[in-house]
């Protein structure tokens, strides 16, 4: 189960770009809480200490408590922006929630006894579908991650939600099929696979590539506006006269 963060944070008496930007600067990240038939609420919160919570790998799946508004606040993490040059942290929003609500997470898959895979001790491949499972769980009972073992598993063998033991409480949000999430394949289909994918894309651009030429060719051969009306009519107007 993932651990109950705390998280100190501080109101926001103004809202804006250039509010934000000044918040920024001194060190703070700004963020809103909302959600629970409750008021949003704009906070702001130390930014080395959110750095040491994203680091965690766990934040995005964990409870947080924000301290330092009033009472505590339950939340859970639902959207963190970074800055696209510094990848820095520059705004993050809170779902506010009850004890026991049931929550949407994403839970990342940890797979375990390699060693005991035939199939990859032949020489097989790993191919993993899913890196992380959408489950429904309970929000005092958030698991840290799916633990799948691959004991048995030959060349050309899936593992699918329905082979997963989930926690209790624990639901995947796909409940219409059995969806895989990794299988085992020989080198070769690997090969084959990425070579197919390859000859598409090129394909693809090479496609591309075509209807551009003929584009700029068609522009090319395009004649220049005709302006003999222009000239006709001219020459009619000096008869007249």
């Amino acid at each position: 189960m993932s651990d109950t963060l705390t998280l100190s944070a501080e109101t926001r008496e103004r809202v804006g770009k250039g509010a934000s930007r000044a918040l920024r600067r001194e060190g703070r990240v700004p963020a809103v809480i909302y959600g629970n038939k409750q008021d949003p609420v704009s906070i702001h919160v130390e930014e080395r200490a959110l750095m040491k919570m994203l680091n965690t790998g766990h934040f995005m799946n964990s409870v947080v408590m924000i301290d330092g508004v009033g009472s505590a606040i339950r939340t859970l993490p639902k959207d963190v922006t970074f800055d696209v040059v510094t990848d820095r942290p520059v705004h993050v929003d809170f779902l506010r929630i009850s004890k026991n609500a049931s929550v949407t997470v994403n839970v990342p898959v940890v797979f375990t006894d390699e060693a005991g895979s035939p199939g990859l001790k032949k020489g097989g491949v790993l191919n993993i579908v899913r890196h992380e499972l959408e489950l429904v769980v309970d929000a005092g009972n958030i698991p840290e991650q799916i633990e799948i073992a691959l004991t048995g598993l030959e060349v050309g063998d899936s593992i699918h939600i329905s082979n997963v033991t989930l926690p209790k409480g624990t639901e995947p949000t796909i409940d219409d099929r059995d969806f895989t999430i990794a299988t085992v394949i020989a080198p070769s289909a690997m090969r084959a696979e990425t070579q197919e994918a390859m000859a598409e894309d090129a394909a693809l651009a090479e496609a591309a590539a075509a209807e551009q030429q003929a584009e700029e060719a068609g522009e090319a051969e395009a004649p220049e506006p005709n302006d003999d009306h222009n000239d006709d009519d001219k020459i009619t107007e000096q008869k007249k006269d």
